[in-house]
């Protein structure tokens, strides 16, 4: 019998998977669908419970796909390229197909599981544009390894036709004899948010065709809408590979309109951090371009972290996103510019602390999205414009003119009315004082003029 093994990553479904198919193309008669819970991510500090939550889903998910079709997931725990060599002895396979990814412990994994499949006769296949649309390494510019810009890089992006998506099998079979772990329950998984989303292929697929017939249409128009909650809200799915960037991409266009061409540009987005993080997998901890900060030390700053984790800086709008994050385990993408923007420019703190706390409850936690949108807002980054300071007051009468956002998570300001929320220090006389709410931790010209200090920017 010629069996293949396909090794699950990022890549939690069975509609177009390349992997997948590859493998029963390729004259395998049975195959391993393979997922490694992988030690070494609760080794480093990434096994947040929001998305070990969202990850048990994804997993109970696909075994049930793969039964309907006659197979089912195997499941290890352990070290990968040790799990993964040993399930291949087990099965007598003669291939490994998996997804190409972009972090350095991925690369690292990679040539690591392809050298010892090498030592036991067996060849690894990795695939592009499973957990992107457009691979990292297709779109350069002349002499260059990765596009520092967006927008050209963009230019070039929708020039790209990304490949048709493939259907889900009809049937896998999966030979007897390799032994399974019973994949893990969200049930198990303590110190989960109160209110994050569901995982799994099937709840991925009916979100997107929710979103392309009811949302998609204005999101040109309300993407910014903090209160409207009117994003897509797959950004989970796509991190785990429970929906296909090339499915998503071709459903969105197909779809058509304005609505439809901004949210595209926002996968475009995703697709450029990933090249980026590919050609420099030290940004995911290291400045990409340093600015020579010389970030507050923590015995400075430390209350005033913790007042922005808790969202408790007197701030309304930061302190609405921060509170959504902690009980969501998501976070509305202007929540995210305007409450990084706060830790970095305006508190001044680095970048790392900001962007640790969003990956220990962020659902979607990617490591090239999280470090390089928090570099972006830092001007550490790929941000042309590196001095940029996001006003909170600001933003506020901007994306939340009515207040309502503020009132859905700061509680203690739900009887405050209209756009009086956004600066609770106005308020007069008893209404002033009612609100167990904190004055603002920092004044905002004194923050400003701290943060241009430490930039260089006033001298002359």
């Amino acid at each position: 019998m010629n069996v293949s093994v396909v090794l699950f990553t990022a890549d939690l479904r069975i509609h177009d998977h390349p992997p997948l198919w590859a493998a029963l193309r390729g004259g395998a008669r049975a195959v391993v669908p393979l997922f490694v819970r992988d030690r070494a991510v609760a080794g480093a500090g990434f096994a947040a419970p929001n998305r070990l939550a969202f990850l048990a889903d994804c997993l109970r998910d696909l075994d049930a796909s793969l039964r309907t079709r006659g197979g089912r997931l195997v499941v290890r725990s352990g070290d990968p390229v040790e799990q993964v060599c040993r399930v291949a002895v087990e099965a007598g396979a003669g291939e490994v197909h998996m997804a190409a990814d972009v972090s350095a412990y991925a690369q690292r994994r990679e040539g690591l599981l392809r050298r010892a499949l090498e030592a036991e006769g067996v060849r690894l296949h990795v695939h592009d544009t499973v957990t992107g649309a457009v691979a990292p390494g297709a779109v350069t510019p002349a002499a260059k390894d990765h596009f520092a810009v967006f927008t050209p890089y963009f230019r070039r992006w929708s020039q790209q036709r990304p490949r048709d998506p493939l259907g889900a099998p009809r049937t896998v079979r999966v030979p007897d004899g390799v032994g399974s772990e019973e994949p893990p329950a969200r049930a198990d998984v303590p110190g989960v948010s109160p209110g994050p989303a569901r995982g799994g292929e099937t709840e991925g697929r009916r979100r997107l065709t929710a979103w392309l017939r009811g949302g998609l249409g204005a999101y040109q128009d309300r993407h910014d809408d903090l209160a409207g909650d009117a994003t897509s809200r797959l950004s989970p799915h796509l991190h785990f590979g429970t929906l296909s960037a090339v499915e998503v991409v071709h459903r969105a266009r197909a779809a058509g309109g304005a609505g439809a061409e901004a949210f595209v540009r926002q996968l475009a987005w995703r697709d450029f951090h990933r090249q980026v993080l590919a050609a420099r997998p030290a940004a995911a901890g290291a400045d990409y371009r340093s600015r020579q900060d010389h970030w507050r030390p923590e015995r400075d700053a430390g209350d005033d972290v913790e007042a922005w984790r808790e969202g408790r800086t007197g701030y309304p709008v930061v302190d609405a996103a921060m509170r959504q994050l902690r009980h969501e385990g998501w976070m509305h993408n202007r929540g995210r510019l305007l409450t990084a923007s706060f830790l970095t420019k305006t508190l001044y703190v680095d970048w790392r602390v900001g962007a640790r706390h969003f990956l220990d409850l962020l659902v979607d936690g990617d490591v090239a999205a999280n470090q390089l949108n928090w570099q972006w807002v830092a001007g550490t980054g790929t941000d042309t414009r590196p001095n940029r300071v996001l006003n909170p007051l600001a933003q506020a009468r901007r994306f939340d003119p009515d207040g309502d956002y503020v009132r859905r998570w700061v509680r203690e300001l739900a009887e405050v009315e209209g756009s009086a929320v956004h600066e609770p220090w106005k308020l007069p006389g008893r209404n002033r004082t009612a609100p167990a709410y904190p004055d603002p931790i920092v004044g905002l010209p004194d923050a400003l003029a701290r943060f241009r200090r430490a930039r260089g920017l006033d001298q002359s």
